[in-house]
């Protein structure tokens, strides 16, 4: 199943403050349901775009430790 476009031309993209300043770090963008993640270093690059059911699962498996 194709995903819906999702507008992001009003994003606000965070960066972990444990991400330092060498410029390597991954942004993060909370948007109408959905988040959006892209590479810092290319901000105008592709984004991967999750559902919010999709993060949960996600962020459930990094605290669990499965990645």
């Amino acid at each position: 199943m194709a995903k819906k476009e999702v507008d992001l031309s009003r994003a606000q993209w965070r960066t972990s403050s444990f991400s330092g300043s060498n410029g390597q770090c991954v942004q993060v963008a909370f948007v109408p349901d959905h988040v959006a993640v892209r590479d810092s270093k290319d901000p105008q690059g592709p984004a991967l775009i999750f559902t919010l059911d999709e993060w949960a699962a996600f962020l459930a498996g990094a605290r669990d430790g499965e990645f």
